[in-house]
């Protein structure tokens, strides 16, 4: 007589971790980390509109689960993603929902906000929205970059990032160059060392800045200026 099938081992480990998205305030909290900033847990309450208590019991639940990193400075407590892995899943399920979501903005500054995340912003520590779409679809264009056998740097590309000055340093088992599917341009942004290489630079040397308190950024003039010359991209 055969017996049932063995109960896979995975699955009571799959069943936490989905537990742990499966509340609205700790999903509020994850995607607002995609900063890939340290939050307090007052700042994270605000955020998701919940007591700093309730925040607080939250944020223990994914320390504990493995999602967040906690540090502490002083009476402070910060939280931050784990990893960029943890960073990747947020991401890729934020993918999966954004497409049944058909919430019209209740004020103009939700849609003014909503509107620059859109236009661009940071997954993690790489450059999403419409922003990071074009300049990877740039970046393939031009030979830099390969997108038809999965996402990977050509030896033309690796030598744009050296002639620019960004540094490829290794980073252990994170890939050089991954696909990160954009939940609002449905496409694919460059994500990896060398995406979270070329976010940095375009920060520190000004071609991009911070705006508003979300994850947004903005082109300035010098990075218009930037990208229209070592990718050919206008209009930014």
């Amino acid at each position: 007589m055969r017996s049932g099938p063995s109960k896979n081992a995975v699955a009571p480990a799959l069943a936490s971790l989905a537990a742990l998205f499966a509340d609205e305030t700790r999903a509020a909290c994850l995607l607002a980390l995609l900063d890939g900033r340290a939050w307090t847990a007052g700042e994270l309450a605000r955020h998701a509109g919940v007591a700093p208590s309730t925040a607080s019991e939250h944020l223990g639940r994914l320390v504990g689960g493995g999602l967040l990193a906690e540090e502490r400075q002083g009476r402070h407590r910060y939280v931050r993603l784990a990893d960029e892995r943890v960073a990747q899943l947020v991401e890729d399920l934020a993918a999966h929902a954004a497409p049944g979501v058909r919430t019209a903005p209740r004020t103009l500054r939700e849609a003014g906000a909503a509107g620059a995340m859109a236009r661009g912003r940071t997954c993690y520590d790489h450059l999403a929205g419409r922003l990071g779409t074009t300049i990877t679809g740039a970046m393939t264009d031009r030979g830099l970059l390969r997108q038809d056998t999965g996402f990977a740097l050509t030896d033309r590309g690796v030598a744009w990032f050296e002639e620019l000055g960004i540094a490829l340093a290794s980073g252990g088992r994170r890939p050089l160059a991954r696909s990160c599917l954009d939940w609002t341009e449905r496409r694919p942004h460059l994500a990896g060392l060398a995406g979270a290489a070329l976010c940095r630079h375009a920060l520190a040397e000004g071609w991009c800045e911070r705006i508003g308190s979300e994850r947004a950024v903005r082109v300035t003039p010098s990075g218009t200026r930037a990208f229209a010359a070592h990718l050919g991209i206008e209009g930014l």
